[in-house]
Formats: structure tokens, sequence, C-alpha cells
């Protein structure tokens, strides 16, 4: 829950911030009606948007993923979307509950506070009636205001002010602005802790005076609109869903924005903002998994540093190898032609001959181009920097023909994880060797199953009041010498995260994973489920 709340805070911002920056100053009120009212949901729902392509854009064949361990008996009519949504709220419930459930009721009961000042001045008020309107006349005040098919008016108001008054306050009614503001109170009791909704409705009131103002000076005469504006005694219910007609914060910017130049049409290209804004955002919460961003989860080992030409076109060499998995016979020679340049680490004549051919036949593809571009980097400055070498060194570690037996690759193999989709044997629980390589990923799992099952203390979460499912999410590496090492857990209280870690800790040394005839590092990631009965 609280990833959601972030979440969703986070995408308000910055759809706030695209608001103020580029559209607060443009004359197109509805579009920008529109857009807050539209970004408001999308924030809303955007973080349970899962989309399976994005999620392909994102490495994932870092980790092995582990079949779930159950323990013990779970009630079938729960499912593991249900434990992964509920598990966060379990720490510290109580508390959190409260705060949240009297945040709710307080500001529920200022709502309600509020729809009653309304009912109360429907029924004690004189009323007229036209059509479907409600014209409800205030005694002793100078007020105007709508609610849905309501018009407040002071009886106060002289005569000659009263047409244009209703002729703003009737675009209210026919625009449903109430209907907004509900919306947005509404909002403002569920999520009452977040300052953006209330942000959020006072832009969208803004814009209903805007919107007002702009149709009701429509073939009448502006000069006198401002004058009835300014020649009021500002007064009005302090009441954030009615549309009132004189607010003194607002005279100011009605003003402004009544006597502003129209923008150009041109100008609502800006609203297409939204369109890559919107794709960031999905892209994001299709590859992140209850606050785990997938691909860096851990290090991969081939976090290069910054301020090189050439690290920062290694790092994309090594993102697109990633993306593509393969590589063609032409972008494979211009890699080996790279493997030999930081073997030598010096260029000669005849290297420097096979670089420019490379570069003159180069195929048009992303890949090829980006090793002709270090190839460039590498003749201009004259040799590579110890971090370059590095660097070079680490993407070449997925590319090599030949095996690891370069020495250089002694240096770096451990510091890499071995993406499981290249991998030539991954690791073997004890006892397994001797398997054919489906079986002993079956026994390798099947041991680790046994092992949690056997050394897991469930009765943990009775100690700590915890009641239900519960889902602890465990990452872990196994090293080139086979140690478990790094180990990582999610779990619904600190208790049963030290426990995951305790229990996949003491599993026995491996038998490492290889690559071409060297020990890799590899990750795992492992599920552990089980309910607490009360």
């Amino acid at each position: 829950m609280m990833h959601y709340i972030i979440q969703t805070i986070a995408f308000q911002l910055l759809f706030l911030l695209i608001y103020d920056l580029f559209l607060n100053k443009e004359t197109f009120f509805n579009w920008n009606r529109v857009y807050l009212l539209l970004t408001t949901i999308l924030s809303i729902v955007l973080p349970f948007v899962k989309i399976e392509s994005f999620k392909k854009v994102v490495p994932q064949n870092y980790i092995i993923e582990l079949p779930e361990i159950i323990l013990g008996k779970l009630d079938t009519t729960i499912n593991n979307s249900e434990i992964l949504n509920n598990q966060e709220l379990k720490v510290d419930t109580s508390f959190w509950s409260i705060i949240f459930y009297t945040g709710v009721a307080a500001t529920l009961f200022i709502f309600l506070f509020k729809i009653i000042k309304i009912i109360k001045l429907i029924l004690i008020s004189p009323k007229s009636y036209k059509g479907k309107l409600t014209f409800v006349m205030l005694q002793n005040t100078n007020v105007a205001f709508s609610f849905f098919n309501y018009i407040f008016l002071g009886d106060l108001i002289s005569a000659d002010k009263k047409e244009s008054i209703l002729r703003h306050e009737l675009i209210h009614v026919k625009q449903k602005h109430t209907v907004d503001l509900m919306f947005f109170e509404a909002l403002r009791i569920v999520f009452w802790f977040n300052p953006l909704v209330y942000i959020y409705q006072n832009k969208l009131t803004t814009l209903h005076e805007f919107i007002a103002d702009d149709q009701a000076v429509k073939d009448h005469d502006k000069h006198t609109y401002y004058q009835d504006l300014l020649s009021q005694i500002f007064e009005t219910k302090n009441i954030s869903f009615i549309n009132p007609f004189f607010k003194q914060s607002l005279i100011k910017k009605r003003i402004i924005m009544l006597t502003k130049t129209k923008s150009k049409q041109i100008h609502l290209f800006k609203y297409a903002l939204i369109i890559p804004v919107v794709l960031a955002i999905l892209l994001y919460t299709s590859s992140v998994e209850k606050g785990y961003a997938v691909n860096k989860v851990f290090k991969t080992g081939l976090v290069f540093k910054q301020g090189s030409s050439i690290i920062s076109k290694v790092k994309e060499i090594k993102a697109l190898i990633e993306k593509k998995g393969k590589v063609s016979n032409r972008e494979e020679k211009g890699l080996n032609l790279l493997l030999q340049i930081i073997k030598g680490n010096k260029l000669n004549s005849n290297l420097i001959k096979e670089m420019d051919n490379y570069v003159a036949i180069a195929s048009n593809s992303e890949l090829s181009n980006k090793i002709s571009s270090i190839f460039n980097d590498i003749k201009s400055q004259g040799t590579l920097n110890e971090e370059e070498e590095l660097a070079l060194k680490r993407v070449l570690v997925f590319t090599s023909e030949k095996g690891f037996e370069d020495p250089f690759f002694d240096d770096i193999i451990k510091d890499i994880d071995m993406p499981f989709s290249v991998i030539e044997k991954v690791p073997v629980f004890p006892g397994c060797e001797d398997l054919s390589n489906l079986e002993s990923k079956k026994c390798f799992s099947n041991n680790i199953t046994q092992h949690v099952s056997i050394a897991f203390n469930t009765k943990i979460a009775d100690s700590i009041n915890l009641a239900g499912p519960q889902r602890v999410n465990v990452i872990f590496k196994i090293s080139v010498d086979g140690n478990i090492t790094e180990i990582r857990a999610r779990a619904p209280h600190p208790a049963l995260k030290t426990e995951a870690i305790r229990v996949i800790g003491a599993l026995p040394k491996m038998i490492p994973g290889k690559h071409k005839g060297k020990n890799v590092n590899v990750l795992y990631s492992l599920p552990i489920i089980f309910e607490v009965k009360k």
C-alpha cells in the first residue's frame, strides 16, 4: 500500500509540474480542465497497470526464478495477487489503520457538515424555479454561487449586476462543474493525507471561473463585467465544492485571463506531452514488482564509471547485446577486434587496418555502428585508460567465442552476474551432479524446497501478531565459489525478513555455475508463502 501511495503522489507531482510549466498560462481552459481530471484518474490507475510487452523492455534475464515454496496449507480462495497486495498492510496494521481511518472519518465529517449547510440554506431560503434550475435567494448578503442545479444569489446584489452573475453561474451549471469538485471531495476523503489532491482541486476551481468568465462575456460588454467583479464587497461561503462568483483571491487572475490574448491553436501540441509521460510511467510500473526494479535488485557487475565517451558507448553496447540476445557475424567480428585491442592494449598498423576495414564495411545495425564509433575514439586517443579497458573486458565476457582462458577474465568474472539466458551450466545442489541437466534443475529446486520447509520457522508470524497469507520474496546469489551470498529479502515484517535470510544463508555450498569453462555468479529469486490462521 505504501508503495502505491508513493507512486500515486509521484505521478501527480509529475503531471502538475507539466501543467504549471507548459499549460497553466494557455487560454485552452476546457482542455486544461480535461487534463487535470484525466491526469488525476491516471495517477490513481496507472500503478495497477502492468503491460507484459513493456516488461520485456527492461532486461529480466539476470535472475533464475525458482518455483514458489508453500509452507503448510493455504486457503484456496486466496490467490497470489491478494497475498502480494495485502502483505505490506500487515506491518503495524493496528497503528496505521487507526491513523488512516481517523483521517477518513474526520474528512468525511467535514464534508457532511458542508453538505448539511448547503441543504439548510436551500430549506430556509426563498426559492424560485425555471425548468431544471432552482434559484435560492439568500437573505442579507451579496453572496453568489452555484451547486449542481441550484443557483444561490444574495438579495443585496443590485439588479444591474445580477444579469452578468446569472450568465456566469449558468455556465457552471450547464458544464456540471460541481461534479468535478465532488469528485475531488471524494478523493480528499480517501487521500486526505495527500496535499496534491487539494492543489488539483484548487487549480480546477480556478479553471472553472476562467471557463465561466470566458463564456459569460461572449456577445456582452467586457468593461461592464470587469466593473461588476471589482465593485462588489467580496464575501463568499468557504465551501470547496461550490462555484462562488465573488472570491477575492481569484478576481485578479480572472480579470488577467479575460484580457489575455487567446492562445494560438498550434500551442495545442503541448497536450501531446502527456503521451510520452504516460508511456514512461507504464514502462516503470510494468517493470517494477513490489518496489524492486527488476534489473536493479543487485549490481550486475557491469556498472561503469562516468566521464569517458568510450565507457558510455560500452554501456550502450551492453544494453543492445542484452536486448538482442544474439549478435550477427559482422557484429561478432567487431567485438573480436575489440578483444584483440584490449589484449594487446597497443595499436599496431595491422590492427588499425582491420579497424578501418570494419568501419568501412560495417552493417547499418545499431550495434555495429557503436563498435565502429569506439574504434574511431580509440584511434583518436591512441590508447585505453584503465577504466575503459575494464569496461570493454566486462562487456566482452558475454560475447567471447572462445572460453575465458585469457587471464584478464579471471579478474572480472567474479564481479559479473551471468544472465541465465546465456549461461551454459547452472549451479548444482550437492548430490545432484550426476543427473541430466533437466533432472539436475529439478533436483536443485526440490532440495531448496525441502530445506526451506524444514528450516523456516512460521511460528514467528504468530509471535508478531500477523494473520492471513504471508509472502516473503528472497533473492540470493550463488557465487563463483559456490557460496550463497548477497541474500536480500522482502517481507511483511522485519522478523520474517530476518528469518528468510537466515534460512537461505544456511543452504549448503553449491557446485557453481559454469560458462565457457569458468565458474560464474548466478542470481536466484525464491517466493515463500504460508498462511497464519487465528
